[in-house]
């Protein structure tokens, strides 16, 4: 019941996020409530080296500075799901929000990015080895 209505109000802030900026940001608790849900998928759009520093765990990888960004995500994420997106800070995040929503994804934004979510003390994955672009 709880996942519904943090969802519900997930998809309420998102209605009216037209009236500000154009993206819905959630907090490091919301969002982590959110991507425990295995209906959301957790997108990370930093670079391949700084996913391999550390993401969140079942993150994929997509770089928003990429031109194939659109492509990619297009080929990789499914439409009919909640996109949870995040980068460092929060500015490429914002990007990737705009170029996704513009296909008719559902994206939620981490507020303050990974910088955030470690500075809640929320687990991040290492990567011992390059990922394949």
């Amino acid at each position: 019941m709880k996942r519904i209505v943090t969802y519900l109000l997930v998809m309420l802030g998102m209605v009216t996020a037209c009236s500000h900026e154009n993206h819905d940001d959630v907090d490091v608790k919301t969002f982590a409530e959110l991507i425990a849900d295995t209906n959301v998928v957790v997108l990370d759009v930093r670079s391949v080296d700084e996913f391999n520093e550390g993401h969140i765990g079942g993150a994929i990888n997509i770089d928003v500075k990429k031109d194939d960004f659109v492509e990619k995500s297009k080929a990789t994420l499914p439409v009919s799901k909640l996109i949870a997106v995040y980068c460092r800070s929060g500015r490429r995040s914002v990007n990737a929000f705009d170029k996704l929503t513009a296909e008719g994804y559902k994206v939620v934004n981490l507020k303050g990015g990974i910088m955030a979510w470690i500075s809640e003390e929320r687990p991040i994955i290492k990567s011992k080895k390059p990922a394949a672009e």
